[in-house]
């Protein structure tokens, strides 16, 4: 039902879709007709770490890869029970340094609810390699990220009426079979505890009747203080990821817009561009 729901996105126009393997993990390139050269998007699928397939968000991932203009790879990162953490974070690490060894110079990562904190702890962890030579993402967006693992954010209580998808219970059902009884502050998986100074640009779009809603808001925060350029838009009465519903909701179709700006503005920019403003903005 997870992937059916994602699969339904209708494709983008001109985007050919191509099973691939990129640092040994299997998964399809979104390759649309406007790409530029040496540009490219890794984008980390959501489910909670135990649903999902790059399959099913071939659509979806699509869409953003026409929007900014560039190659996107979705790889099909372990899922628990079976592989638990650090299994799904490996993988990404993984794929982005396959997509480095194949000479890309520009890349932005991309990810959903967990993919979306997938993609905000390797921001982290590659920011740590920065002395050994390592190409750093240009950008970053992330869709309701689930940067917590604990379930700590106040938005458990003050949005439990209005979001229509999740609760605390099933989150934590996602974040047992994840862990397997690893500590959840373990910043590889809740990239809320990680050290955030020297990432670069990211744009989080998050929507105001979530359960995370608060799980966005504290990481933002967070990465303001780290001096991190940070735009987070919260969007209302939107629920968990409503970017999936495009053709359904205007507010989709915006947010898909501005992210797919976001990153093609990130993609064109000099990899030495001066330490920018801090930004927190909303929608």
């Amino acid at each position: 039902m997870f992937d059916a729901m994602f699969a339904s996105t209708p494709a983008a126009p001109g985007v050919r879709v191509e099973a691939a393997t990129v640092g040994g993990i299997a998964g399809f390139w979104l390759r649309p007709v406007n790409a530029r050269p040496g540009a490219r998007v890794l984008y980390l699928h959501g489910g909670g770490y135990v649903l999902g397939s790059a399959q099913a968000f071939t659509g979806f991932v699509g869409q953003i890869a026409h929007r900014a203009g560039a190659d996107a790879f979705v790889p099909d990162y372990r899922l628990a029970p079976e592989h638990p953490f650090p299994a799904a974070i490996d993988d990404a690490v993984a794929a982005y340094h396959g997509l480095v060894t194949d000479g890309t110079e520009r890349i932005v990562v991309v990810g959903d609810s967990a993919g979306g904190g997938l993609t905000l702890a390797l921001l982290s962890i590659l920011a740590s390699d920065k002395t050994k030579g390592m190409v750093q993402p240009v950008g970053a967006a992330a869709m309701s990220p689930w940067t917590d693992l604990a379930l700590t954010g106040e938005s458990f209580e003050t949005r439990a009426q209005a979001d229509p998808i999740f609760t605390r219970g099933v989150l934590q059902s996602f974040a047992d079979l994840y862990l397997q009884g690893q500590d959840a502050a373990n910043p590889k998986a809740s990239p809320l505890h990680a050290p955030l100074r020297g990432l670069p640009p990211i744009r989080i779009d998050v929507g105001y009747d979530e359960v995370l809603l608060a799980d966005s808001i504290r990481y933002t925060e967070r990465a303001q203080a780290a001096g991190v350029e940070i735009t987070l838009s919260v969007w209302e009465g939107m629920a968990h990821v409503f970017q999936s519903s495009l053709g359904q909701f205007r507010a989709a179709e915006q947010s898909v817009n501005a992210i797919g700006e976001f990153l093609r503005q990130r993609l064109d920019a000099l990899a030495d561009d001066a330490v920018p403003s801090n930004s927190l903005k909303g929608a």
